[in-house]
Formats: C-alpha cells, sequence, structure tokens
C-alpha cells in the first residue's frame, strides 16, 4: 500500500491554518493524497495522514530533483 501512496504522491503549499495552527504550517509545502471526497489527505512529519479541506491547500508541481527528495524522505 506504501507504494500506491507514493505513485499518487502530490505536493501542495498550505494557505489556510486557522483551526489548526499547531499541526498545519501556512506556506510549508506538504505530501497529499487526494481523498475521494474532494478533500486532502495531508501527511505530515510522522508520516501520518489526516484529512483536511482542499481549499486550505494549492496544490504544486515540484522540480524533479525536489520530488525525488521529498519522496526518499516518505
Amino acid at each position: 500500500m506504501k507504494r500506491q501512496k507514493k505513485m499518487n504522491m502530490q505536493f501542495a503549499v498550505c494557505i489556510n491554518n486557522q483551526d489548526y495552527p499547531a499541526s498545519l504550517e501556512r506556506h510549508k509545502i506538504y505530501r497529499v493524497l487526494p481523498d475521494e471526497d474532494g478533500d486532502l489527505r495531508v501527511i505530515d512529519e510522522s508520516g501520518e495522514d489526516y484529512l483536511y479541506p482542499a481549499n486550505w491547500f494549492v496544490l504544486i508541481k515540484l522540480p524533479e530533483a525536489i520530488e525525488k527528495s521529498f519522496t526518499k524522505a516518505a
């Protein structure tokens, strides 16, 4: 299952953390997984994923070298 998560990995920048300032940092890049309900599953530093509203993030495309660095850390 972990391999499948890596294959579907996307990245997003947090633009709203008003309800979870201890859990989310604004302007930080997060690894995310799309959720069936249109929200995003954000993967934190512990490697766990949590569901947040998609409009709190902006999906981004990272340069290949940075994307590889993120996926190696996973």
